[in-house]
């Protein structure tokens, strides 16, 4: 069989790359809806003032928990689809999920209700992921991976940054709230592009003529249940301290800090922490593909959890200083979102790929979304303080520091079959 390693580029991978940015572009614009509209939107709902910000914060942790479990579904259900209907047709319906579900959001009348829709629409948004991710890394040359993975983890960040812009301009208040989610339902003019425009992967195609497979078996399995559980702890110590903190909570302690006379902060927080996860992204896996893929996620622990700590434990004012480590913290926190599409898809063969990657990823999701609720609880318990919740929960890099030594280097090494 000819490998993309021997095929020159052409239309064909020009198109699926094409194809897969504008999925993860849209994917981040519908996660960073919700940072943004969140507040806005519950205080609306819930008829509530100032002096409730615990009850607020505790309604974020919700709707973000439930964001992560939808997600983590979502990986696990349309990864399964990619291995056996195809990357392509699957990319499409969970584009159309997350499109058309964001776009409910603005018949929501009670907290629940936003809720709801906030967990369909991530169905969609966590199963994106996994099959762009494959069928990108199984189409372009695997030396070109390192490069790919900066450029994946970059496109979903578009996608927040482009968001944070409108933010910038557009006034989310309590009674515009509802047509920033409208117009979240867009993206789904794109499912069509895929299903007309973009082609299969070969090296799917070719796994699929070998026979049947038991993609959840199989993870599961002695040969591959390690890999599994391994993929699992790095993408949950990731999604921990991006969610559980950065992107879940600080556009919320920034809108607190500045006050009603600033209703831009929130906006101006998320494009700055947006513009520094793009940088990461992008940085992070050319790291790994030069020094190895164990040191550089040590090295990303430590830079997040060094920022992290210095944001949530020294300031305590809405300034310069405090965008500047903002976007310090987007670009450490969001480092891994790079460092993963390069890393999960050398862990998993062909045939159980977007399996393996949708669930080790998305099932750190579920672990995150606990996180998430941690977070919310530690609100309660430090009454309404974000950088007191969030500095303890940015702790899990620790973790991450220690386990990294316990996984397998890939460096230099090609895709399993």
């Amino acid at each position: 069989m000819s490998t993309p390693q021997s095929k020159p580029l052409g239309k064909a991978q020009w198109l699926v790359l094409f194809a897969a940015l504008l999925g993860w572009m849209f994917d981040g614009l519908e996660m960073g809806l919700f940072p943004i509209a969140a507040r806005p939107a519950l205080i609306d709902l819930m008829k509530i003032g100032d002096g409730q910000e615990a009850m607020v914060a505790q309604w974020i942790s919700y709707l973000t928990a439930l964001f992560l479990l939808g997600a983590a579904c979502g990986g696990v259900l349309f990864g399964w689809l990619g291995d056996k209907l195809g990357r392509v047709r699957s990319m499409a319906l969970s584009i159309l999920a997350y499109s058309f579900f964001t776009g409910c959001c603005y018949f929501a009348n009670q907290p629940w209700q936003l809720g709801v829709c906030r967990f369909a629409s991530s169905l969609g948004m966590g199963g994106e992921w996994a099959l762009g991710v494959a069928l990108v890394m199984e189409c372009w040359p695997e030396r070109l991976r390192p490069i790919l993975a900066g450029v994946i983890g970059a496109a979903g960040n578009m996608g927040y940054l482009l968001i944070a812009a409108l933010a910038m301009t557009f006034k989310v208040t309590p009674e515009s709230w509802r047509w920033t989610m409208l117009a979240g339902s867009l993206p789904a003019l794109l499912a069509f592009f895929v299903i007309v425009l973009i082609p299969e992967s070969d090296r799917w195609k070719e796994s699929v003529k070998k026979g049947p497979v038991n993609p959840f078996r199989e993870i599961f399995g002695t040969k591959l249940l390690w890999p599994t559980l391994l993929a699992t702890t790095f993408a949950t110590i990731a999604l921990i301290g991006t969610w559980g903190a950065v992107t879940g909570f600080l556009p919320s302690w920034a809108d607190q800090l500045a006050g009603p006379k600033n209703p831009y902060a929130k906006g101006t927080v998320q494009f700055v922490v947006s513009i520094g996860a793009i940088i990461g992204c992008f940085v992070a896996p050319i790291i790994g593909g030069r020094f190895g893929r164990r040191p550089t996620y040590f090295g990303l622990c430590l830079f997040s959890l060094v920022v992290c700590g210095f944001l949530f434990f020294k300031l305590r004012e809405y300034n310069l200083l405090f965008l500047i480590m903002a976007g310090l913290a987007g670009c450490g926190t969001a480092s891994f979102y790079g460092w993963l599409p390069l890393y999960l898809p050398e862990l998993f063969p062909t045939r159980v790929r977007t399996t393996g990657q949708g669930l080790s990823y998305n099932f750190g999701r579920i672990l995150a979304a606990v996180g998430v609720l941690c977070t919310g609880q530690l609100m309660q318990f430090f009454d309404g303080s974000y950088p007191h919740a969030c500095g303890t929960i940015i702790l899990v890099y620790v973790i991450g520091m220690v386990l990294i030594w316990l996984a397998p280097e890939t460096k230099g090494k090609p895709l399993p079959e």
